[in-house]
């Protein structure tokens, strides 16, 4: 099914800025606030200037199908932030600011929480996730929701990047028949295109990271646990979380400090006292003692020519570099994580179903029997092969996913990341993202060569990409991951490579 078609019909009266102001792809929240105070620019300009070049690019000509739902009342609520400005000053760190939601994240704006499932087509939440609460107390405006790989990407074992039941293929905009990578890829996309200030996606294993190398901006999972799972469409606990996706390492902190808080009701739940917003600093690279994964490396010469760019770069910044810091038990912690997510998956998607309005599957069973009454939808091009591993499954009780948990952990912990940075007396790791986009294809499914993603993941450390380079055009992210709550180390290290190098350019629309 394509993505609401209506899209670009549904805002005829958006007209572009006739303001002093300027709002480009490099715009960023300070600088729109400092507009704001100027005034050269108001949120309702802001909103009428997002939802004009989506009407312009992500529904018409290049269809890049990345912003799927729209919230009506965005230009009534900037309107609102716009006059509570003129008595009061800026609500908060986000004050005015749009963003767009991954379509797994619950909000009480209008707009349906689907994981891009036919599914769930009808399931308007009744409360906002604990995160969205926190961004619209800093003043943000939810303009919409973006696309994503169907469930996360958690329901076959031959799903294509990007692609829903409900809403169809998101493209890249850098090369429309290469993959956007997953499973944030709609919000990869749209702040790549400057489709919002910033974008929200969700990880459990690369779905913030992957999209983000792919589309070429920044991209944070941080610590496990502090930012709320609360509202969010579950894949697993013990790895879930939130993350921001921006187009520039500044914004992406600013989101994050604003999404940041203790949520007690949250399992996993981790307090940060972080200044992130502290930790930008033009010259955060010198001194850092930086460990190279050469082994989660290797499986893209191009790949790897503009890696050995970027490590001298943060030579020159003076970065202290050890080589060949490799994880030697990466290829035994796979298994054991795939082994906790199906039944992790199974036990919270059936609590979180349990709590849908009426007309809605209630448990993974009920969702594997619409598929397949559905089939011609959610079906056409792969399966639920997942789905169906995961049912199987026992409880979370079970000694056999007890066993793959503690060993999931130990091998990334433990005896994985933690272990490198004491035996190397390392501030953090780096390695190649992943590799540049591979062909979308409906037929053998995604095309991954490597990531970095997975001990920082499994572990539920902090991660963050930011945009190294290009093969072929195409762009390329550097990833830099530590230990638990060591954000602030990986800020500085990404901020001051950053700023050093400005190696994004943005995509051409057309």
């Amino acid at each position: 099914m394509k993505a609401f078609q209506h899209l670009a019909t549904m805002f005829l009266f958006v007209i572009a800025l006739n303001v002093n102001a300027e709002i480009n792809e490099s715009t960023t929240i300070n600088d729109i606030h400092q507009q704001m105070q100027n005034k050269q620019l108001t949120s309702e300009q802001l909103v009428k200037f997002y939802l004009q070049r989506i009407a312009k690019f992500d529904d018409k000509g290049m269809t890049l199908n990345s912003v799927v739902q729209l919230n009506k009342n965005a230009l009534k609520q900037a309107q609102a932030l716009d006059r509570y400005f003129i008595k009061k000053g800026f609500k908060g760190r986000l004050h005015g600011i749009p963003i767009l939601l991954k379509d797994n994240i619950d909000t009480t704006d209008g707009m349906a929480n689907t994981a891009g499932s036919v599914a769930l087509a009808k399931n308007f939440p009744n409360n906002d996730a604990f995160l969205v609460k926190q961004l619209k107390e800093a003043g943000a405006i939810i303009l919409g929701k973006t696309n994503l790989s169907e469930w996360a990407n958690f329901r076959s074992t031959a799903s294509s990047s990007g692609w829903s039941g409900l809403y169809g293929q998101s493209k890249n905009p850098y090369d429309m028949t290469t993959s956007p990578c997953g499973s944030s890829s709609g919000s990869g996309i749209a702040a790549a295109a400057n489709f919002a200030t910033v974008t929200i996606g969700t990880e459990t294993d690369g779905s913030v990271t992957c999209p983000s190398a792919i589309n070429g901006i920044v991209g944070i999972k941080p610590t496990l646990g502090t930012v709320s799972r609360d509202g969010i469409i579950p894949i697993a606990h013990s790895q879930d979380t939130a993350g921001p996706m921006a187009r520039n390492v500044t914004d992406a902190v600013i989101l994050l400090s604003a999404m940041v808080k203790a949520d007690k009701n949250d399992q996993d739940v981790v307090s940060s006292n972080i200044n992130y917003l502290s930790h930008l600093k033009l010259d955060g690279v010198k001194g850092k003692r930086i460990g190279i994964a050469r082994n989660i490396m290797g499986y893209h010469k191009g790949l790897d020519k503009v890696f050995s760019q970027a490590v001298k770069d943060l030579k020159a910044q003076g970065a202290i570099i050890v080589d060949d810091v490799n994880f030697e038990k990466k290829d035994q912690w796979s298994d054991a994580e795939f082994e906790v997510l199906l039944y992790e998956f199974k036990d919270e998607l059936n609590k979180y179903l349990s709590k849908t309005v009426d007309g809605i599957p209630k448990s993974l069973s009920e969702l594997i029997a619409f598929n397949k009454k559905h089939a011609d939808i959610e079906m056409q091009y792969f399966g639920q092969e997942i789905f169906l591993m995961a049912q199987a499954k026992g409880g979370i009780t079970d000694k056999v996913y007890l066993d793959a948990l503690a060993k999931a952990k130990r091998l990334t912990q433990k005896e994985g990341i933690d272990a490198l940075l004491e035996e190397h007396q390392l501030d953090l790791i780096i390695a190649p993202t992943t590799g540049p986009a591979w062909k979308t294809d409906w037929v053998n499914g995604d095309h991954y060569l490597g990531a970095a993603s997975s001990a920082a993941a499994i572990s539920g450390y902090p991660h963050i990409t930011v945009p190294m380079g290009y093969v072929h055009g195409l762009p390329v992210g550097l990833s830099l991951f530590s230990g638990k709550l060591q954000e602030g180390i990986l800020i500085e290290t990404a901020f001051g490579y950053e700023q050093a190098t400005k190696h994004r350019v943005p995509p051409e629309l057309y």
